[in-house]
């Protein structure tokens, strides 16, 4: 098994930054913080970078808005060094549990991932799924917008989908596809524990080859007059509906 790859990157923002610092301490090289902020949260950041050792660093507010290219950090950057995610087989073979995935075909707007790996950490998915040809990886915006969810949640980026899909399929794991032109209902079809939800972009869809390999297509219900949901939306409507398949009693 090779070593996994590190690689250093940035996080913004007080809830990425402190997520950070709770889930991977050592991970973290430095932090930077607005001198300007002297405010509650401006102490907590400080306060935790003091506990887990990590130094701290008192700049001007212009060095932060140019330094990391201007994005949206409320004061706050700090420097990681990051270890791949490893294999889909790596993170199957660490699972004890019937493994909840999402996989991603086609999503590559940020803010769209971003909230992809929130919902999916929130629904306690094991892991994210997707074509390193059609995705977004993990930048400080995608880290920003899942509030710590990209530090927790195992992000897999794969060289062909349509092989990994098959491999899923190979080690037990139910395939299910969303799909507005599905035949079966979200709340009628039959659903396994062991499920990979795998959703396309808005507006465009899963692709041909990535629609063969599901197992299962099915529509998420829809009453009003709108006729699609963003991706981050859909992806927690079916993750969440397997999290309470699985928690319902057996009858």
């Amino acid at each position: 098994m090779s070593r996994p790859q590190r690689e250093p990157r940035v996080i913004l923002g007080f809830h990425a930054v402190l997520a950070r610092l709770r889930a991977e301490p050592r991970s973290v090289l430095e932090i930077f913080l607005d001198e300007s902020r002297h405010d509650a949260r401006a102490q907590e950041i400080a306060a935790a970078a003091e506990r887990a050792g990590v130094r701290l660093l008192r700049v001007p507010t212009k060095r932060l808005d140019g330094f990391y290219g201007g994005g949206r950090h409320q004061g706050v950057v700090a420097r990681i060094e990051t270890r791949s995610a490893g294999s889909i087989e790596e993170l199957l073979d660490g699972l004890r549990e019937p493994p909840l995935l999402l996989v991603l075909d086609g999503v590559t707007d940020p803010h769209n991932l971003g909230a992809c790996l929130r919902v999916a950490n929130a629904a306690g998915a094991h892991g994210v799924v997707a074509p390193r040809d059609r995705a977004a990886g993990i930048t400080p915006v995608v880290s920003k917008v899942a509030s710590g969810a990209a530090e927790a949640t195992p992000y897999v980026m794969v060289t062909n989908l349509a092989r990994s899909l098959d491999e899923l399929k190979q080690r037990d794991v139910w395939v299910v596809g969303a799909d507005a032109a599905a035949g079966a209902d979200l709340y009628a079809a039959d659903l396994p524990p062991a499920i990979a939800w795998v959703l396309g972009a808005e507006g465009e869809g899963m692709r041909r080859l990535t629609r063969e390999r599901c197992d299962l297509l099915v529509r998420i219900p829809m009453r009003g007059a709108v006729e699609s949901l963003n991706v981050s939306v859909a992806a927690g409507i079916v993750l969440f509906e397997s999290v309470r398949r699985r928690a319902a009693p057996l009858s």
